[in-house]
């Protein structure tokens, strides 16, 4: 793996120093991280940038992550592009409804650090074939 790619994480999370916690940990890691504040930037965001994985929070402002998670779904050029839903709805009805709707994985953010949230995303990649 000498031609190793970096690896375009998108982040969409409106916490700003959480936002700021999880950008840290990723550029460490060696992955390219971009961010946006809100579901309606994240969507569009999303859509150019093309990531290799989307981090995204359920509670946002402009547009909930549900409604995020579903247009990137339906759109040819983004469906297959990883989500894991990244927030704190531990509601077992939110989880099912994440999952179902097409993310890879449903991670509540008061239960794993940062460092796991990266071992998640290597994980998901690899099972892509990354």
């Amino acid at each position: 793996m000498a031609d190793k790619k970096i690896i375009s994480v998108h982040l969409v999370e409106d916490d700003t120093f959480l936002a700021n916690i999880y950008k840290t940990k990723f550029e460490m890691e060696g992955f390219k991280i971009t961010h946006s504040e809100n579901g309606e930037a994240g969507l569009n965001d999303i859509k150019k940038k093309k990531p290799d994985i989307v981090l995204l929070d359920i509670l946002l402002p402009k547009m909930d992550g549900f409604v995020v998670l579903q247009e990137i779904k339906k759109d040819p050029d983004t469906k297959d592009i990883p989500v894991i839903l990244l927030t704190n709805l531990g509601q077992k009805d939110d989880v099912e409804k994440g999952l179902e709707m097409g993310a890879s994985d449903y991670l509540i953010k008061a239960h794993f650090k940062p460092s796991e949230v990266v071992e998640k995303v290597r994980e998901i990649l690899k099972l892509k074939g990354e």
